[in-house]
Formats: C-alpha cells, structure tokens, sequence
C-alpha cells in the first residue's frame, strides 16, 4: 500500500507540474507521498527521520512548502520544498544512484 501510495503521490505531484503548477494536483501528491512514506516505514520512524536535530530546516522548508501550497502559492511552495527535500533526503542520493 505505501509504494503504491508514494508512486500516486510522485505521479500527481508531476502531472501538478505538467498542468501549470495545479495547485490541487500538487497538494493531492504531497499528501499522498507523506502518507506512503508513513505506510513503508511506519509513523514512528517517519517522524523520528522528519524530527531529527540535524535535518530541522529541511523539515521546516519541506512542510512549510507543503502549506504555501495548500495556500495556491503552488510556484513558491514547490520551490521551498524542493529545497527542503533535497536537504533531507541528501545522504540517500548516492545509495539511489549506486542502485541505478
């Protein structure tokens, strides 16, 4: 249920992007990316990841993108979370493309 959850999630989250910046698009895929992840790894741990001393401002970029784009700041949100994921998500990149 959570890859199935992630993918719906990154499929939307493109399909927002392809479509101009939808705002609703893009905040359906967030939604459901956070929620798969919660599925995969459980919310324990999930928020332990997202909680972390070190990974706090990705954290804050990452949700607080995730709320301007609930606000129909969809440009703007993508852009703070765009950020906020590449910094907590950066020591999974080389094991990610080790794997490719």
């Amino acid at each position: 249920i959570g890859v199935g959850l992630v993918g719906f999630g990154l499929f939307f989250l493109l399909f927002g992007i392809l479509l101009y910046f939808d705002s609703v698009l893009l905040a359906f895929g967030n939604l459901l990316f956070l929620s798969g992840l919660v599925f995969i790894i459980g919310f324990r741990r999930t928020f332990t990841f997202f909680f972390q001393r070190p990974k706090l401002k990705g954290t804050s970029f990452f949700l607080g993108g995730l709320l301007v784009v609930l606000m129909r700041w969809p440009i703007l949100g993508m852009l703070l979370e765009a950020y906020g994921f590449i910094s907590l998500f950066r020591s999974f990149f080389p094991v990610v493309f080790g794997f490719l």
